[in-house]
Formats: structure tokens, sequence, C-alpha cells
């Protein structure tokens, strides 16, 4: 809890930030995504899977974890009547996405650049994608950044359905 109590306000701020520049208006007008009671089933259904996965064999599907507290969340956040990505998503507004998403992969960007020169310091694992490191995380890696952040997301929204929201 108390490295999110820094991580989660470097990803919202930065991604408040993403969002007051003008390029990201090109992303308030895209595919409508409603969050049907279908999809939301789907998703958490996905999520339990996904985790299910990941927890029968962490090896081969350890990647699966990023996206798994995301697809759980998130439809749990639907049900309740909670903040979701979905609200803007129906509306076919995927610039609180894009924020979140480029807002995560800034913070990481500088969390692993501080990393590399640290000691101690930590060094990734990652079978299959053990090539084409910037500092000591793998490329591929980064793309992890992405539902890392949607993630954050959900889980503020379920944690403190009161807290003012996001300026996304």
């Amino acid at each position: 809890s108390l490295s999110f109590s820094t991580v989660m306000p470097a990803v919202f701020g930065t991604a408040e930030l993403v969002r007051t520049f003008r390029w990201t208006e090109r992303f308030a007008s895209g595919p409508r995504l409603a969050p049907t009671r279908k999809l939301a089933a789907g998703l958490f259904l996905t999520g339990l899977a996904m985790l299910a996965l990941t927890l029968l064999w962490p090896r081969c599907c350890y990647r699966l974890v990023w996206g798994a507290v995301f697809l759980i969340l998130e439809p749990l956040n639907i049900a309740l009547g909670r903040r979701h990505l979905f609200a803007w998503l129906k509306d076919g507004d995927w610039r609180p996405v894009v924020s979140l998403s480029v807002g995560a992969l800034l913070c990481g960007f500088f969390w692993e650049l501080w990393n590399y020169h640290s000691y101690p310091k930590w060094v990734y694992h990652t079978p299959g994608a053990e090539f084409l490191y910037v500092f000591e995380m793998p490329l591929p890696g980064y793309l992890g950044y992405l539902p890392f952040a949607w993630e954050l997301h959900a889980l503020r929204s379920f944690l403190a359905p009161n807290a003012a929201p996001l300026r996304l």
C-alpha cells in the first residue's frame, strides 16, 4: 500500500497532464463501446480465467496478470455504479484511456531510468521477452504499463468510490 501511495498519484497526475495536450483531442470521437451486461460479464469471466491461468501456470501465463485485475474490477465498478472507463467509451471518447496509457508509459520510462543506476535495483526475468532492453526492462515489458494504468483507475474507483473524479 505504501508503494501505491506514490504510484497512483504519479500515474494519475501524469495522465491529467497528458490530457491537457491538444493532440489528445483526436481521440474524442472514436468507436463507441457500451458497457452492456453481456460485455461486463464477458470481461469479468475473462479476467477470472486469466487470473486462474496465471496462478496455475505462472511461468508461461505471467503476462496475463496485468490485464486480469482490470477485467475483474471494471465490471464490478459498472455493476456497483462506480466510475469506470466505459462511461467515456460508450460515447466514443477514448481520451481518458489514451491519457492514462501515455501517463503510465511516461512514469514507467522514468521509473526504469531511475532504477537502471540504482543500488539495489530490480532486474526483470521475463521468459520469452529477454531482448531489446530499455534500461533493465525488455521493450515488450513496457506494454504492461498500459493495462496497469487501467487497473489503477479501476482499483481507485472500486476502493474509493467517493474520491474526486480525475480530470481525464
